[in-house]
């Protein structure tokens, strides 16, 4: 494996694989339980972006075309099967963005999950990465996707409030009303209380797909999915196993 993936449980003989890419501040291991979940169907990959975890000395990067080139460049040799990806917040972003990236090099993803994340085309003008750090905390306590005891200890949030920042920089200085649509399946998936995403920026989506749109809504906030994982585990294997046929 390389430094920007982490097979956890590997499945040699699975027919695809499923990309998983964290929300900002997050790491690899976040979709642990996911892997372990599907390892009897899936090949999970799980990404993990520098500055945090084992690669905290590395330097973290603080565009979203940046993460896009270096995610899609480190799937390629791993494309001998169909790619399936499901990104959270920030991930979900990386992962339409790598998808762009493979399609353009000829590699048709199989189906995009994409979670807890407006559409490109439906801009905010966001500022958060450069409150001060006490600021920063309390937003990221907001968003329940943080065990609050982790937060009160002072020495984890000094480890974790570089890379935090970096990522929401790299998401809130990401512009590109104009993107263009993949040509596999893109199915959205939201929680019906999260502030970050409304239904229509999320049903707006279906702009950056040709090849057939779903959206899933669930009932919770940004981080609804810890509350719905089985629901949610029990869509990608059901999804990709519908679309790989086609894909393979």
């Amino acid at each position: 494996m390389t430094d920007w993936l982490r097979r956890f449980h590997p499945a040699d003989d699975a027919e695809a694989r499923l990309v998983c890419l964290p929300h900002a501040g997050g790491s690899a291991n976040y979709f642990f339980p996911v892997s372990r979940a599907l390892a009897n169907r899936l090949d999970v990959l799980c990404v993990q972006y520098p500055g945090r975890q084992d690669r905290r000395r590395e330097p973290c990067i603080s565009t979203i075309e940046e993460m896009a080139d270096r995610v899609a460049e480190e799937l390629t040799p791993w494309a001998d099967r169909p790619l399936a990806f499901f990104g959270h917040s920030m991930g979900a972003i990386v992962a339409f963005e790598a998808a762009l990236r493979l399609e353009a090099a000829g590699i048709t993803p199989a189906v995009l999950f994409l979670s807890g994340r407006r559409s490109p085309s439906t801009f905010r003008l966001e500022t958060n990465h450069l409150l001060p750090d006490k600021e920063l905390v309390q937003e990221l306590r907001g968003m329940q996707g943080t065990d609050a005891s982790l937060l009160d200890d002072q020495d984890i949030v000094d480890m974790i409030l570089p890379s935090l920042r970096s990522d929401y920089k790299a998401v809130e200085t990401y512009d590109n009303r104009t993107a263009g649509a993949v040509s596999c399946p893109i199915v959205v998936c939201n929680g019906d209380k999260d502030p970050m995403v409304t239904a229509a920026e999320a049903a707006a989506w279906e702009k950056h797909t040709t090849g057939g749109f779903d959206l899933r809504t669930f009932r919770g906030g940004h981080f609804y999915l810890n509350d719905h994982a089985a629901a949610l585990i029990a869509l990608i294997a059901q999804k990709v196993k519908t679309v790989v046929p086609a894909a393979a």
